[in-house]
């Protein structure tokens, strides 16, 4: 539980991240291709789903707020429907160990103590989750000062002690891994993945099936460990909030663009809990956090007072028809498909019935028509049934256009899809010698890797676009007929942030055809070390002439663009 309200997300040169990225990047690599260990502990084959405090509470619930929220869990028709962790987080901890050097609870906030808990929430037919961290003091919302306990160093006789308490779900936090006095370090001079393993191998001793929720805020890129190898879930960024706002959503959606490819029944990423029910969010905008996180199996946990939420907050968290989306037996999370810049993203996936689901992202201001392209996704029609209505829209070609609220969705089912023809490309290489560098943009080599795969292979790029730099493909062929053309761009982008900024884990980029007004393209994290190559990242441009004289130049006048390896324009 890391957020910047708290703490001031730390700042590193790009050079000196970019080194340390890429040491990082390759322990992890070296990790993956020597170990062959699954995690296979019989539970979180689908998203978690229950309730947790914090984005309400912080860390200042109570046993009584705890067996409110379960209770509520059961009267508003919660647990039906999917939601059956009561989680605890920050705040129960003992500050010290006992004589015998067990974990301890704080007496004033848990009366009864954790195991009387536990039997409560199990008496109620739901599961009990319990929260530490993977360092030498836990989390806290005091700018560390409350030392509550960690299991730094203590992991087999805690996850003991867990187990006999009667846990089922383990959050495990990142505060103080580094040092008895460091709180929190975005960028840790060690290694977080073994503070992970340790815990998970503890677990694993007690024979109890306790779901690992690892929540190191995306730290050192643990879907690429790969995460699934260590917890059920990892989180992929830092903290949603508090407090929440609509840039925190864009920054956690550009996070996990790169990495959607790791969903898998058993681990799954997290992006952190849910803001359903909580100030600053308008209703589409809770409406789309719910949507993007159902279908990109991220779990889905409240955390929002429960003891008198809205009709709007219920109907969100209440839809079946996204809960079956996130429930799906397949566990394939959507991939980000296509952005319009400041327009809509299209994101999709598959279900395990052969279906297909769609989210489209209103990135616009205000209420407005939208128009979603089959063709973004690779079909030229299908029926559709719309998610967030339930209601059947028949069979659809082309495109399909909706009334969408400000930063609001829409989110369809699509079965029997016809396909589309699939565009072809001609491919340019950025680093080609009858290419233009200019103001500083240079050529370097690189091993990159793409997808889940750790294998990578020798690439020139060209980077330091931007700033006055910039790059001109040239001898650009426009067909016979010039006009609008697809273009597709592969690049590298591992300038990822932990906060939020005016382009959260994203690049700006400006596009010229043949000196004609550039064009803004807003191009996410290919991951989080300059060595990992997004492929395919769509744009229509206008302005080509037939042959082969046309020119696509590359800028920013006042920020860093992606390094570029290849255009592609479709023939």
């Amino acid at each position: 539980m890391l957020n910047t309200a708290r703490l001031a997300a730390m700042t590193v040169p790009l050079t000196s991240r970019g080194s340390l990225v890429l040491l990082w990047r390759t322990v992890l690599l070296l990790g993956l291709a020597t170990s062959s260990l699954a995690l296979d502990n019989g539970v979180g084959t689908t998203p978690a789903m229950g309730w947790n405090p914090y984005n309400a509470f912080l860390c200042d619930t109570t046993e009584a707020q705890y067996k409110v929220a379960a209770q509520q869990l059961i009267n508003l028709g919660l647990r039906d429907v999917g939601y059956d962790y009561l989680n605890l987080d920050c705040g129960w901890q003992g500050r010290q160990r006992n004589a015998s050097g067990q974990f301890t609870w704080d007496s004033t906030i848990i009366p009864n103590g954790i195991p009387a808990l536990g039997e409560y929430v199990h008496g109620l037919g739901l599961k009990f989750g319990l929260y530490s961290d993977g360092g030498y003091f836990g989390c806290d919302f005091v700018g560390g000062t409350a030392k509550y306990l960690g299991s730094l160093h203590h992991e087999v006789e805690d996850a003991a002690l867990f187990a006999a308490w009667g846990a089922d779900y383990l959050k495990y936090d990142n505060c103080y891994a580094v040092s008895e006095t460091d709180f929190v370090n975005y960028f840790p001079p060690i290694p977080i993945k073994p503070h992970m393993t340790a815990m998970r191998d503890a677990l694993a001793l007690t024979k109890r099936p306790v779901l690992f929720s690892v929540c190191n805020w995306g730290v050192q890129d643990p879907a690429r460990w790969p995460g699934t190898e260590v917890g059920n879930s990892w989180r992929t960024s830092n903290d949603i909030g508090p407090p929440v706002s609509w840039n925190s959503i864009i920054r956690i959606i550009n996070q996990v663009v790169p990495i959607t490819q790791f969903s898998e029944p058993g681990g799954f990423n997290d992006m952190d809990m849910l803001e359903v029910g909580n100030a600053r969010l308008t209703a589409a905008e809770q409406q789309t956090h719910f949507a993007l996180w159902a279908a990109a199996k991220s779990p889905l946990l409240i955390s929002t007072d429960l003891t008198n939420p809205s009709a709007q907050t219920l109907n969100i968290l209440k839809n079946t028809r996204l809960i079956a989306v996130n429930q799906d037996p397949l566990g394939k999370s959507v991939s980000f498909k296509r952005r319009y810049t400041n327009d809509h993203d299209v994101w999709s996936g598959p279900l395990a019935d052969g279906s297909t689901v769609v989210v489209v992202i209103n990135w616009q201001n205000s209420a407005r028509s939208l128009t979603f392209n089959l063709a973004d996704i690779g079909f030229s029609s299908a029926t559709a049934v719309d998610l967030i209505t339930g209601a059947s829209l028949g069979r659809i070609s082309a495109s399909y256009t909706s009334t969408v609220a400000a930063h609001g969705s829409v989110v369809l089912k699509l079965s029997s899809g016809a396909p589309a023809l699939a565009p072809t490309f001609t491919f340019y290489a950025a680093s080609s010698a009858s290419n233009t560098l200019a103001g500083g943009a240079n050529a370097r080599a690189v091993n990159a890797s793409t997808g889940a795969s750790p294998t990578t292979s020798p690439i020139t790029v060209v980077g330091f676009v931007g700033n006055g730099g910039t790059l001109t493909f040239n001898g650009i062929d426009g067909g016979v007929s010039g006009g609008t053309k697809l273009l597709a761009f592969d690049y590298i982008n591992g300038d990822y942030t932990f906060s939020n900024t005016a382009c959260p884990n994203c690049r700006n980029t400006f596009v010229s055809v043949n000196g004609g007004a550039a064009v803004q393209v807003q191009m996410p994290i290919s991951g989080q070390s300059w060595d990992i190559l997004f492929s395919g990242y769509l744009v229509s441009l206008s302005g080509f002439t037939p042959g082969r004289t046309n020119t696509v130049q590359i800028s920013n006048p006042s920020a860093w663009a992606p390094d570029f390896y290849r255009l592609g324009v479709a023939i």
